[in-house]
């Protein structure tokens, strides 16, 4: 999977290995993050920077037909109103 996300990675991405690993870090911190109470509100403001910041990368998989373990990238005209969603949940997750 780990070669899969760095190909859907922009080229103007610099280091798309690391941004890769340091992206998967950003996930796992915020996902703790939002279980523990006085951090929830930091972790959901921070994972909506994050969906907001991996559009693109989500954008160029859909749009270059890259797979992901074999499998198409989601389609735009899905992709994009479950990025809404999740930044809507992230957001919800604040209050």
């Amino acid at each position: 999977m780990k070669e899969d996300l760095i190909r859907m990675t922009p080229r103007w991405v610099p280091q798309p290995r690391a941004m890769v690993f340091f992206t998967g870090l950003c996930e796992i911190a915020s996902a703790i993050g939002l279980v523990i109470p006085t951090t929830r509100r930091t972790a959901g403001i921070a994972l909506i920077l994050f969906f907001i910041a991996v559009l693109p990368a989500n954008i160029q998989a859909a749009r270059a037909g890259i797979t992901l373990r074999g499998r198409p990238a989601t389609p735009l005209w899905l992709r994009l109103p479950m990025q809404i969603l999740l930044i809507v949940l992230a957001w919800w997750s604040t209050r």
